[in-house]
């Protein structure tokens, strides 16, 4: 069994790789969309008890369609508020602080943001549509900047 971590680290790598996972690390991401010339998608969220998040993530975030998107547009920063989940303090913290910084008063909220940290664009609330209606909005914000 001293195998099993072994294969999770590895998977995880890959995930990583392939882009389809969602950050903690928000000053890491800013170094990655700096590096690619991406913005970041910041999904502000209450993952274990915020009804709209879960169905948001089930209708749009797993689907294939949003991360063939996002693989190629996007860095993903998850900031999220749990209830139950453990998170250790300093990503409690900077959660805080990005929730502050970008005035989120509600759950889910996407915030596109460019490498610097502007805004681009907002999502507040359920979106209805599935990844096509979500990856359409994305970018026409992108497409502001």
């Amino acid at each position: 069994m001293k195998s099993l971590p072994l294969l999770l680290t590895l998977a995880l790598a890959v995930a990583a790789q392939a882009g389809e996972t969602w950050s903690t690390d928000f000053k890491a991401a800013q170094a990655a969309a700096k590096k690619d010339g991406k913005p970041i998608l910041i999904d502000f969220t209450g993952s274990d008890w915020c009804g709209w998040c879960i169905k948001m993530k089930k209708e749009s975030l797993d689907q294939q369609a949003f991360k063939d998107f996002a693989q190629k547009e996007l860095v993903l920063v998850e900031a999220d508020f749990p209830n139950s989940k453990p998170q250790t303090a300093e990503v409690k913290a900077q959660n805080d602080q990005l929730k502050k910084k970008y005035k989120v008063n509600g759950f889910p909220t996407f915030v596109l943001v460019s490498a610097d940290g502007k805004e681009l664009g907002r999502q507040e609330g359920y979106l209805e549509g599935g990844p096509e209606a979500f990856t359409t909005a994305l970018k026409g914000w992108v497409a502001k900047k």
